[in-house]
């Protein structure tokens, strides 16, 4: 064995002994680990089947966080000079990496039509600005409700029929809530801007306009369903008072501490694989309507990137975003497979009929809308998140707190108009 280690370079060249081909093109690829159970083992794997078919290009994944801190860690990157070619950020970026010029449209990387309007048209939705395409669904989800059906068939409801109204929600909450758990569950950390927005769409009211310069956050609608989230606890007593953290519910679910959670569908293989009771997930209840926001991330291609990462990148993204890949990814981690073909996959067709579940999301796309999104999104939904929050702990009233983050928005998008 001394022989080998000390064998050389020149002397495996003299011999003739085959060396492995360096990777021509490299690429950074930043990408968000936020929801759910071991991601990062699923990319990985994903990554090396993608350099195995492609050797001649080699991928830095680099997992940097949750969406706000992938946004963060790779526009640094590119403003020192790291080198940076593609990453998975949130959906609702979009606006403010365009108003940068910070990425390309995937209409200037190929001119496969086919494939560009082979992804389901809502999670395009936030992608496809002024008739370009500039995001391609990746990590995408809807809201859903998980729900313990036995603790379902303890207060005596049907665990086979979960709410499919608020007053439906509230009744079954009120029976569901005892001394040591709460009926529902709704987070109002982490990102209770998209939660409202699920709600806002129930009552019948967007948040926003589709062209990224106006909000309705003091609209009477729009008031009143912050006005029914706080009435979920202060008059009904179905959830607890104040916040409820994002970060830690799905394991308060787990363990029984509520018997519904509104949760990412990105959570679902980790729920899958870790409770202890029967469980249950349905489309989130109608009021007005039913309804949900599509969430989570988009691929984007960064602008200061030579032609052969340009071609290395898209075909990355074609091969992650590929009928077989999209299912293997959705069944690993409960994220939709992001195209109607990943459905038709032997593989995504077997899990799904064997755990339906699985199907919630996808079907809710029949009713979501795009993701809460602007010019200056960052800020604007900062101002949203705060009032949110304010008024669910008692520190300003509904009316108060909404108009404030509709006066600091105007501000914000008045140059836009």
């Amino acid at each position: 064995m001394k022989h080998f280690k000390t064998f050389g370079l020149s002397a495996a060249l003299a011999a003739g002994i085959a060396l492995p081909a360096a990777a021509e093109t490299e690429l950074t690829m930043y990408y968000p680990i936020a929801v759910g159970g071991a991601l990062t083992e699923v990319v990985d794997g994903i990554v090396a089947d993608f350099e195995a078919a492609n050797p001649d290009i080699k991928v830095n994944a680099i997992y940097s966080g949750n969406y706000d801190d992938t946004r963060v860690r790779a526009l640094s990157a590119l403003n020192s000079g790291e080198p940076a070619q593609l990453a998975v950020m949130f959906s609702i970026d979009a606006y403010d990496l365009i108003e940068q010029d910070l990425i390309l449209p995937f209409d200037d990387l190929t001119d496969d039509t086919d494939w560009l309007n082979s992804f389901y048209p809502a999670l395009m939705a936030n992608g496809k600005i002024e008739g370009k395409t500039w995001g391609i669904p990746f990590q995408r989800s809807t809201i859903v409700a998980y729900y313990n059906k036995d603790m379902f068939r303890e207060a005596g409801l049907d665990p086979e029929s979960p709410p499919t109204t608020w007053d439906e929600l509230i009744d079954a909450g009120k029976k569901l809530t005892g001394d040591d758990t709460y009926g529902l569950m709704i987070p109002s950390t982490g990102y209770p801007y998209w939660m409202f927005q699920a709600l806002a769409i129930q009552n019948g009211k967007e948040v926003m306009s589709d062209d990224g310069v106006t909000t309705y956050f003091d609209d009477a609608a729009v008031v009143d369903t912050l006005k029914f989230w706080q009435s979920l606890s202060a008059e009904h007593g179905i959830m607890p008072t104040g916040t409820v953290e994002w970060g830690t519910l799905r394991q308060a679910f787990l363990e029984g501490q509520t018997a519904m959670m509104w949760h990412s569908t990105g959570n679902l293989t980790a729920v899958k694989k870790n409770a202890s009771f029967d469980f249950g997930v349905a489309e989130l209840p109608a009021n007005v309507r039913k309804g949900s926001p599509t969430g989570g991330g988009n691929f984007y291609v960064f602008k200061d990137t030579s032609e052969e990462e340009r071609a290395a990148a898209l075909k990355l993204i074609q091969f992650m975003t590929s009928p077989e890949q999209a299912a293997e990814w959705s069944i690993a981690t409960g994220y939709m497979g992001v195209s109607p073909a990943a459905y038709e996959t032997d593989a995504l067709k077997a899990y799904t009929e064997e755990f339906p579940p699985a199907l919630v999301a996808r079907n809710q796309l029949e009713n979501a809308v795009a993701e809460f999104s602007t010019f200056e999104t960052a800020r604007v939904r900062d101002g949203l998140n705060n009032a949110i929050q304010s008024a669910l702990t008692g520190a300003k009233s509904p009316e108060e707190a909404l108009g404030e983050a509709q006066s600091a928005a105007d501000r914000l998008l008045k140059d836009y108009r």
